[in-house]
């Protein structure tokens, strides 16, 4: 309880301290992030991207150590993640736009060659004498315990750098995301906003592939805006609640991982939003299954009466 106290409060080491305020702007900006997502119905489509980033860091990688680097830089990883991870993105746009193939199809055909790609240059990596002790299995799951000053701090700002763009962009998403016909007549450029919706979601998704993992970043875009649905009718208000769940949620458990240091921070993060989504969904005032049984219940009972 001591420990976690202590990291709590900013208090267990100055790298613990970078980690959770990193974890916490990043949660942040997942939730505001993912409510665009959400709204336009493209929860899935973040999934597809993150897997496709898989090729794209090991590729980068490969890259650096060919020029003799020693290839665990993380902005050169994260480089080579969103342009793999952009690559998937464009090819899921093409492939529903200028093809028959319905989206889900889509977004199978992209998840499962990229991912697919990704997992055999893996294997090629930890074949090569620079590639065993890469680390780069770490994005699969997400690691916080070899991160560097450098790398929370390039976390932290990417997460600002994102929740900047969504304040700037959220009148236009926000159309978009709700009725594109009546967008397109006010002039805006329906598939460009589409992109940029997808493309925050993208930048998300790469920049917490270190934290969270691969498999695990959607979670961290899907569950905070799914929960504050629960809380509010409101999509401007939803948009907040959702980057505070994701915010607290996401430091609540990077405190948790760094007070009991067997335990995995990402998978930590998900299970503490996960908890914070079954809060919402039982007390939540407008949508919230007790309020919903509460309020059966008094009908109920009014009708008896009247009979």
């Amino acid at each position: 309880m001591t420990q976690f106290w202590a990291a709590l409060t900013l208090q267990a080491g100055y790298n613990a301290a970078l980690v959770a305020i990193g974890a916490a702007l990043l949660g942040l900006a997942a939730g505001v992030a993912g409510s665009f997502v959400m709204l336009r119905k493209r929860s899935l489509v973040s999934d597809a991207v993150a897997h496709a980033a898989l090729p794209g860091i090991v590729l980068a990688f490969m890259v650096m150590v060919a020029l003799g680097g020693e290839g665990r830089s993380l902005l050169g990883l994260l480089l080579g993640a969103a342009l793999s991870g952009g690559a998937g993105l464009l090819v899921m746009s093409w492939l529903t736009t200028r093809t028959r193939l319905a989206e889900d199809a889509a977004i199978g055909a992209v998840l499962g060659v990229f991912f697919g790609a990704g997992i055999v240059l893996l294997t090629v990596v930890q074949t090569m004498r620079a590639g065993r002790q890469a680390g780069l299995e770490d994005f699969l799951l997400g690691a916080t315990a070899g991160m560097l000053r450098e790398d929370a701090i390039l976390i932290a700002l990417g997460g600002a750098v994102v929740l900047a763009l969504c304040w700037l962009l959220r009148r236009p998403m926000t159309l978009v995301a709700f009725d594109p016909g009546h967008a397109a007549t006010l002039g805006y450029n329906t598939r460009a906003i589409d992109l940029a919706i997808m493309g925050l979601a993208m930048a998300v998704t790469i920049i917490g592939l270190k934290l969270v993992g691969l498999v695990l970043i959607v979670a961290l875009l899907i569950i905070p805006p799914v929960a504050a649905r629960f809380w509010t009718d409101r999509a401007g208000v939803m948009v907040w609640i959702a980057g505070g769940i994701g915010g607290a949620g996401a430091y609540l458990g990077a405190a948790i991982s760094a007070s009991a240091p067997d335990l995995p921070t990402g998978p930590v993060i998900v299970l503490v939003l996960a908890a914070g989504f079954a809060l919402s969904m039982l007390l939540a005032p407008k949508r919230g299954i007790v309020r919903a049984a509460w309020r059966y219940l008094r009908l109920r009972r009014q009708f008896q009466q009247g009979a």
